[in-house]
């Protein structure tokens, strides 16, 4: 299906696993115009097909897997793809942003999109290479752990001169072959983390994808592209957050400065500070155990770490990981950090949602409802009950069923720390009231990325009043919008870091910084204007060169406006989406920890003001009191048919 815009490859397919059949999916210009790639594309693809009937494990359910149009276009960090699908953890959408180069290698076959439904009688696995599909059993796959996986695919892509064939590669572990209800996808050493993917790839006995071919992805203007994207990676090489802090320390950097603003998540979030945070820092990461920095295709900024486990170079851990399997369970041992990031890796499990459990069960222990031999700092255990997770044996059949539905078991609610059923990520909201908002309203669930990330204000790039309520609707509702589009165009959210002014960066304690941080709180008006009427944004910003590559990119007019347009586009069609699955106001919800009980018994404000954060948010995008888009905002977003 051809297509006048550059950056797309004009070709969706959808593969149906129970009759082993291919047919292309229709998806016109006017459709790449509006939901432009990734996870935004995904959604308008799920909202044609779901009707709100659907279970997550059921013939019906999607996997809906897509580029962007800047994927591979040699943007920087410009290799990201997206799997979308209706979510066993949370019964709502997910979608899932992953890096590594399946997406690349999706587009060399010459496919913007692959749409996989139904399940294969048999266990399985898909060759894409070029315009051909096949469909291979996948009994002596079935059982492996993820890195195994890719190893014998490469053997069995081999060619007849004894090289593999170039190609990108998806798969999962046990723990999706088990339906662990938070098992992920893992793509090389990348992971497709959140909402249970990979038990929705397991359920359909699908272990891996791989895809392959010598399609080039077209460039419009491609000359002005190779001026722009040299000013880009400059212009990133030259920030101090993805020039500096990222390559030499990644995420995990951000361990000392969550410790210094009280948001370091510790004990199941019972307080934000964790007295042995050095042991389980960055910096001693990087001093220690960093053999060499590793980055996605076309990525300047290198974030990823490698480590060494029992004599294997693998990848380290990131900040989430650090912090809920260190203070989060009362962990001081950062070696037994590196190990249990690989195991869970190789299990196929995602870091987060699984620290999170273990974290709310030894609380639960703790608190005398749950007797299940589990304790605070002591994890002796640790890799045999992850084991024990990922195949469904013991303890760890129930701790695979995460917080929300144990504590529906076992009691406990006030302290399970999810919301929508997707635990949370290490930042502590109840000092970064705005990410407790953005928590509770991610469509998704208790992501800090479909959060909207505000806590890069509130204490991580910028220091505004992190407890205030003042403004921070209207901004969690503008980053959500930039981080939804940056996504749709295939593009790693990191080099959004780069929004902010550098100055800023490099002079936190400058009277200009100061000033900035005093001042942004009270802008929640100048900032809901843009949001509200973005058009009157019909510029390019010297800051933010996303703008101005999409549109050398695809030939697409794209000012600062229409960006955000379009991000909030797509994330109101996720939100309609999920309407027909139950969301409502109630479900944008947090636990009684953080919104009830203080974090500093002598700070009255150290806790999250759901309730009023709410309301604003609702007013500020347009929704009703439900927490629903309303018809008339939907017709201006020209979001039809749903």
């Amino acid at each position: 299906m051809a297509t006048q815009y550059g950056g797309y490859m004009g070709k969706v397919i959808k593969i149906d696993l129970t009759t082993q059949t291919v047919t292309d999916y229709p998806f016109s210009d006017e459709e790449r115009r509006l939901f432009i790639g990734g996870k935004t594309m995904a959604a308008k693809i799920l909202a044609d097909n779901l009707t709100g009937r659907e279970k997550a494990f059921s013939k019906k359910n999607m996997l809906v897997i897509t580029t962007g149009p800047m994927t591979g276009s040699g943007a920087p960090s410009s290799s990201r793809f997206n799997i979308s699908t209706l979510s066993p953890q949370t019964g709502y959408l997910t979608s899932s942003n992953c890096g590594g180069n399946f997406g690349y290698y999706l587009k060399k076959a010459g496919l913007d999109a692959l749409i996989i439904t139904g399940q294969c009688k048999k266990h399985t696995w898909i060759e894409i290479n070029n315009d051909k599909v096949l469909f291979h059993e996948a009994d002596d796959l079935w059982g492996m752990k993820t890195s195994e996986t890719q190893a014998a695919l490469d053997d069995k892509l081999r060619l007849k001169n004894g090289r593999v064939r170039k190609n990108g590669k998806i798969c999962i572990g046990p723990a999706g072959e088990n339906k662990v209800l938070y098992s992920c996808i893992v793509s090389n050493e990348r992971v497709s983390g959140r909402g249970g993917t990979g038990a929705v790839m397991g359920y359909m006995n699908l272990k891996a994808v791989c895809a392959s071919g010598n399609k080039e992805v077209i460039v419009l203007e491609k000359e002005k592209m190779v001026k722009h994207t040299k000013k880009w990676f400059k212009y990133l090489r030259n920030h101090p957050l993805t020039g500096n802090q990222l390559p030499k320390l990644g995420t995990a950097g951000l361990v000392s400065a969550m410790q210094m603003k009280g948001i370091l998540s510790t004990k199941n979030y019972t307080y934000g500070q964790y007295p042995d945070f050095e042991k389980v820092s960055g910096e001693l990461l990087a001093e220690k155990y960093n053999i060499v920095n590793k980055g996605c295709l076309t990525c300047p900024i290198r974030c990823a770490r490698t480590v060494e486990v029992g004599g294997r170079a693998v990848k380290g851990p990131e900040l989430e990981t650090l912090v809920l399997l260190g203070g989060g369970i009362l962990n001081n041992d950062l070696e037994s950090i590196l190990k249990w990031n690989y195991e869970l890796d190789e299990l196929g499990m995602d870091t987060i949602s699984c620290a999170n459990t273990i974290a709310y069960a030894m609380e639960a222990n703790e608190k005398g409802i749950w007797d299940n031999g589990l304790k605070f700092s002591d994890t002796s255990e640790l890799s045999e009950i992850f084991r024990e997770i990922a195949y469904g044996e013991g303890i760890g059949k129930e701790l695979g069923l995460g917080s929300k539905r144990l504590s529906e078991k076992y009691g406990g609610k006030d302290f399970a720390i999810h919301a929508k059923g997707m635990e949370l990520a290490a930042y502590e909201p109840r000092k970064a009231v705005g990410l407790g908002l953005g928590y509770a309203v991610s469509n998704r669930g208790g992501c800090h990325l479909n959060g909207g990330y505000l806590v890069i204000l509130e204490g991580l790039g910028l220091s505004i009043d992190p407890t205030t309520h003042r403004g921070k609707a209207d901004l969690t509702m503008l980053f959500q919008d930039l981080m939804e589009m940056i996504s749709a165009t295939g593009q790693c959210l990191f080099t959004s870091y780069a929004f902010f002014p550098a100055p800023l960066m490099k002079h936190p304690n400058s009277w200009y910084t100061k000033a900035v941080n005093k001042i942004l709180p009270y802008c929640g008006g100048v900032v809901r204007l843009i949001n509200k009427f973005p058009e009157i944004a019909c510029f390019h910003l010297p800051v933010f060169h996303h703008t101005k590559g999409f549109e050398y990119v695809t030939g697409m007019k794209m000012t600062f406006g229409n960006y955000i347009r379009c991000g909030e586009r797509g994330y109101n069609l996720e939100r309609e989406v999920n309407r027909r699955f139950g969301v409502n106001a109630n479900k944008d919800a947090l636990p009684k920890k953080l919104v009830k009980l203080l974090q500093d018994p002598n700070d009255p404000k150290s806790k999250v003001p759901l309730e009023k954060l709410k309301r604003t948010y609702y007013h500020a995008r347009g929704w009703d009191k439900n927490g629903l888009p309303t018809k008339r905002l939907l017709r201006k977003l020209k979001i039809k048919g749903v």
